[in-house]
């Protein structure tokens, strides 16, 4: 291949965290274009077990992984999880129009299609997809289990297993990391979330849960709790749970909302007030695994929110200004932002 055949190469990753198997995909890219650009996904997720680092400690580490020279013909485009693949599409393809004002050219997606999670890959018509060979069996997943997974008192141990899989700028800064206040409360919403697997491990079939939240909106407020248990403790997020055997999508989202919040809707009240209701069904919207949520969109008609007041698995419950919640996206769990954005448009296409 003719490396001076594109203009711009483009690469498309979570990078959580770099390591030698995304090296070799950027090496791939800077040989195929003089210029790169490098997608960081999960953006504007909060800090969790699948997302430990910011994009910009993300691009960090990229740019610790490579000489000055390369650095310099690398630029980055942070793009959020929209949990729509042909939103999340579109956002690329403007970021990287607005990230390069000259034009991009001929444009290069250098990707491996390695399984379902890559079919993204093939959804940018007009661009060319370079399918690189995978470079050695390193998984992200299992790198960020080896980091959390035992702990801040093993963090030197689980650096040195670390050190054969990421490039020695990237374990500097991990080992940086280390030192700083996040690995503690993420190793136990790890186990956490390592006890819920196990404790489905058994199961015959794959397991998907099914839960319901309610979105409940007052005089330009929204109600919106922090969670008080794992996984997402201190996260933002509507009020829900699971759903209860005996119960619809309905009850238990009304009863979700009286028990964590004790704003207690009665059936003509709730049914009167409803303004709209959503299946929320991404695969990758929950830590916990396959999760679907039914949501459902209440609108109170009163000039001033009535009291409400934290129970249940809340940590705390209040009426938070709609203008002030585009700001907090990073402080939210899950995909509740995004479900937020469906009913109330926080954001702009």
């Amino acid at each position: 291949m003719n490396p001076d055949s594109f203009d711009t190469a483009v690469l498309v990753g979570r990078f959580q965290p770099f390591h030698k198997g995304h090296l070799a995909l950027l090496l791939h890219a800077l040989a195929s274009a003089p210029q790169v650009v490098v997608v960081l996904g999960s953006a504007c997720q909060a800090r969790t077990p699948r997302n430990p680092w910011t994009w910009q400690e993300r691009a960090a580490m990229v740019e610790a992984a490579v000489t000055p020279e390369q650095a310099a013909r690398i630029r980055f485009l942070p793009v959020r999880d929209w949990y729509d693949e042909a939103r999340w599409a579109q956002a690329v393809r403007q970021g990287v129009a607005q990230l390069l004002p000259q034009g991009a050219g001929r444009v290069a997606l250098v990707g491996h299609l390695k399984d379902d999670s890559s079919t993204y890959l093939r959804g940018f018509e007009g661009w060319t997809l370079l399918d690189a060979q995978r470079a050695g069996d390193i998984d992200g997943a299992a790198l960020r289990d080896l980091l959390l997974g035992h702990g801040p008192e093993a963090a030197q141990q689980s650096l040195q297993a670390l050190s054969a899989s990421v490039p020695a700028g990237v374990l500097a800064i991990l080992r940086a990391w280390c030192e700083g206040p996040f690995l503690a409360e993420l190793a136990r919403e790890w186990s956490a979330l390592r006890a819920n697997r196990e404790a489905w491990a058994g199961s015959p079939y794959p397991v998907v849960f099914v839960t319901v939240d309610a979105v409940v909106t007052c005089a330009g407020r929204v109600l919106l709790i922090r969670r008080g248990q794992p996984p997402g403790v201190g996260l933002y997020a509507v009020p829900g749970g699971f759903i209860e055997q005996r119960e619809t999508a309905w009850q238990s989202a009304l009863r979700e909302l009286r028990e964590e919040t004790r704003l207690d809707l009665s059936e003509d009240q709730a049914r009167a007030c409803l303004r709209g209701s959503a299946v929320f069904d991404h695969p990758d919207r929950s830590q916990r695994g396959r999760t679907i949520t039914h949501a459902f969109h209440f609108e109170l008609a009163l000039d001033q929110p009535p009291a409400v007041q934290a129970d249940d698995d809340a940590q705390s419950a209040a009426w938070v200004p709609i203008s002030e919640v585009a700001a907090l996206e990073d402080r939210f769990h899950d995909d509740h932002f995004h479900m937020l954005d469906r009913f109330l448009g926080l954001l702009d296409d």
